[in-house]
Protein backbone atom coordinates (compact mmCIF):
# COMPACT_ATOMS: atom_id res chain seq x y z
CA UNK A 1 0.00 0.00 0.00
CA UNK A 2 1.42 3.40 -0.95
CA UNK A 3 1.27 6.40 1.33
CA UNK A 4 -1.42 8.96 0.69
CA UNK A 5 -0.65 12.57 -0.23
CA UNK A 6 -2.94 13.59 2.65
CA UNK A 7 -0.76 11.81 5.22
CA UNK A 8 2.37 13.30 3.64
CA UNK A 9 0.82 16.77 3.90
CA UNK A 10 -0.15 16.14 7.53
CA UNK A 11 3.40 15.11 8.46
CA UNK A 12 4.91 18.06 6.58
CA UNK A 13 2.49 20.39 8.37
CA UNK A 14 3.54 18.93 11.72
CA UNK A 15 7.20 19.51 10.81
CA UNK A 16 6.64 22.97 9.26
CA UNK A 17 7.87 24.91 12.33
CA UNK A 18 11.35 23.44 11.72
CA UNK A 19 11.56 24.97 8.26
CA UNK A 20 13.39 23.40 5.31
CA UNK A 21 11.63 20.02 5.58
CA UNK A 22 10.97 18.39 2.23
CA UNK A 23 9.42 15.15 1.04
CA UNK A 24 10.64 13.50 -2.14
CA UNK A 25 8.36 10.99 -3.82
CA UNK A 26 9.96 7.58 -4.24
CA UNK A 27 7.99 4.61 -5.60
CA UNK A 28 4.69 5.57 -3.95
CA UNK A 29 6.33 6.57 -0.67
CA UNK A 30 8.12 9.72 0.51
CA UNK A 31 11.67 10.31 1.72
CA UNK A 32 11.91 13.06 4.35
CA UNK A 33 14.80 15.49 4.35
CA UNK A 34 15.58 18.20 6.86
CA UNK A 35 18.25 20.74 6.00
CA UNK A 36 19.33 18.48 3.16
CA UNK A 37 19.82 15.37 5.29
CA UNK A 38 17.73 12.22 4.94
CA UNK A 39 16.00 11.74 8.31
CA UNK A 40 13.49 9.04 7.40
CA UNK A 41 10.38 8.64 5.37
CA UNK A 42 6.68 8.05 5.11
CA UNK A 43 5.92 4.44 4.28
CA UNK A 44 2.39 3.01 4.20
CA UNK A 45 1.18 6.12 6.04
CA UNK A 46 3.70 5.59 8.86
CA UNK A 47 6.43 8.04 9.84
CA UNK A 48 9.70 6.12 10.17
CA UNK A 49 13.06 7.62 11.09
CA UNK A 50 16.60 6.36 10.90
CA UNK A 51 17.67 4.57 14.09
CA UNK A 52 20.54 6.92 14.90
CA UNK A 53 21.60 7.04 18.59
CA UNK A 54 19.73 10.30 19.29
CA UNK A 55 16.46 8.89 17.94
CA UNK A 56 16.92 5.67 19.90
CA UNK A 57 17.56 7.71 23.08
CA UNK A 58 14.40 9.81 22.61
CA UNK A 59 12.27 6.79 21.67
CA UNK A 60 13.78 3.83 23.55
CA UNK A 61 10.63 1.74 23.26
CA UNK A 62 9.75 2.64 19.67
CA UNK A 63 8.85 -0.32 17.50
CA UNK A 64 11.37 -1.12 14.79
CA UNK A 65 9.72 -1.61 11.46
CA UNK A 66 10.83 -2.37 7.94
CA UNK A 67 9.68 0.28 5.45
CA UNK A 68 9.67 -2.17 2.53
CA UNK A 69 10.95 -5.71 1.89
CA UNK A 70 14.71 -5.93 2.02
CA UNK A 71 15.20 -2.58 3.78
CA UNK A 72 16.91 -1.95 7.09
CA UNK A 73 14.76 -1.46 10.18
CA UNK A 74 13.69 2.03 11.11
CA UNK A 75 11.99 3.51 14.18
CA UNK A 76 8.24 4.07 14.08
CA UNK A 77 7.25 7.52 15.33
CA UNK A 78 3.96 6.88 17.08
CA UNK A 79 3.25 10.37 18.38
CA UNK A 80 3.15 12.34 15.12
CA UNK A 81 0.51 14.61 16.68
CA UNK A 82 3.13 16.14 19.02
CA UNK A 83 4.88 18.93 17.06
CA UNK A 84 7.21 19.78 19.93
CA UNK A 85 8.41 16.17 20.15
CA UNK A 86 8.94 15.98 16.37
CA UNK A 87 11.00 19.17 16.46
CA UNK A 88 13.14 17.84 19.33
CA UNK A 89 13.54 14.50 17.54
CA UNK A 90 14.76 15.92 14.24
CA UNK A 91 16.98 18.49 15.95
CA UNK A 92 18.63 15.77 18.03
CA UNK A 93 19.09 13.53 14.99
CA UNK A 94 20.46 16.14 12.58
CA UNK A 95 24.18 15.95 13.35
CA UNK A 96 24.08 12.15 13.32
CA UNK A 97 22.59 11.97 9.83
CA UNK A 98 24.94 11.72 6.86
CA UNK A 99 25.35 14.86 4.79
CA UNK A 100 23.74 14.84 1.37
CA UNK A 101 25.92 13.39 -1.35
CA UNK A 102 27.24 15.90 -3.85
CA UNK A 103 26.03 15.37 -7.40
CA UNK A 104 28.75 14.86 -9.96
CA UNK A 105 29.18 17.56 -12.58
CA UNK A 106 27.52 16.85 -15.90
CA UNK A 107 24.60 14.92 -14.47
Amino acid sequence: MASTPEYRDFVLDQLAPLGDVTARAMMGEYLLYWRGRLAGGIYDDRLLVKPVPAACALMPDAPREIPYPGAKEMLLVENVDDRDFLARLLAAMHDELPAAKQKKAGR
